[in-house]
């Protein structure tokens, strides 16, 4: 979904929306279809899943009222494209994940996990969201899509640590300490990325800071024991769930075009002009 907002106002924020003859929008699904097939032919992966965002709430909105809480309605021309994006990587042979209660993010850690630890298979997550960072690990890396056509970040445990000096686990505690101005929980009141960063790698983890308070300046131990149940519950709410009810066989998934199911698509859409971006052939 982030990828799909992206190349929405890509556009529409400089004024321009494409549009089918009908009036139909349709500049994020052409949008996505780029940013997604130039991912394509850089990862060059042998399956891919595309997992989406559902109306309505999700487990966090039951722990916490105000979970985005923030975020504004989506723009009217963006709407109709939730479903024609669906439509589209269905006639790509991409399989749409979702799962009511849950957010795409805990479906796609559900599925990565379920594919390296269980499948032994090798993982790449493609978004723009940096909550994901805490599935990296040895088999998972973790691409974020940078400002620009075709500018990546490929985050590996390694990488991470050299960047942030963090593990992937500590990015939840991170998120505990100085919450999500994004998603709106707070976290601790009156500690920022600065402050949480010192502390988690200083003390390795929420728990480790809870051992250790004594050792803490009066000002963020006072802070951290007034906000000790949003400390958790910001934590929880932070933390991608990855025991979602979703599966997806690997047969499904694999990347196989079907060049006329295709065609028909972007034709139906007016995209004939995707159809050479991705190498199909109009006869």
């Amino acid at each position: 979904m982030a990828v799909l907002f992206r190349a929405y106002f890509a556009t529409a924020a400089g004024g321009y929306i494409r549009r089918t003859k009908d009036g139909l929008a349709t500049n994020a699904v052409y949008g996505f279809i780029r940013y997604f097939w130039d991912a394509v032919q850089t990862f060059n992966p042998t399956h891919v899943v595309c997992c989406w965002d559902l109306g309505g709430g999700t487990f966090r909105g039951e722990h916490y009222a105000a979970y985005k809480g923030n975020r504004p309605e989506a723009p009217e021309d963006l709407i109709p494209q939730f479903t024609m994006i669906k439509e589209v990587m269905e006639s790509l042979g991409i399989p749409n994940i979702s799962a009511p209660g849950y957010e795409a993010d805990d479906c796609i850690g559900t599925l990565s996990r379920l594919y390296s630890e269980e499948l032994d298979m090798n993982v790449m997550i493609l978004s723009g969201d940096h909550d994901l960072l805490q599935l990296v690990n040895d088999r998972t890396s973790v691409i974020i899509m940078k400002k620009g056509h075709g500018n990546y970040k490929v985050y590996t445990p390694d990488s991470l640590y050299e960047e942030k000096g963090l593990r992937p686990r500590q990015i939840i505690d991170m998120k505990g300490l100085m919450g999500d101005a994004s998603d709106n929980y707070p976290g601790v009141r009156g500690i920022g990325e600065k402050t949480a960063m010192k502390l988690v790698q200083e003390y390795e983890s929420i728990e480790g800071i809870l051992e250790h308070l004594d050792e803490l300046s009066p000002s963020i131990r006072k802070k951290i024991e007034n906000d000790m149940d949003m400390l958790h519950l910001s934590r929880k709410l932070a933390e991608i769930h990855l025991e979602v009810p979703v599966a997806c066989s690997l047969e499904s998934c694999v990347l196989s075009l079907d060049h006329h199911q295709v065609i028909a698509k972007f034709e139906e859409l007016e995209m004939k002009s995707l159809c050479s971006l991705i190498g199909v052939a109009i006869s």
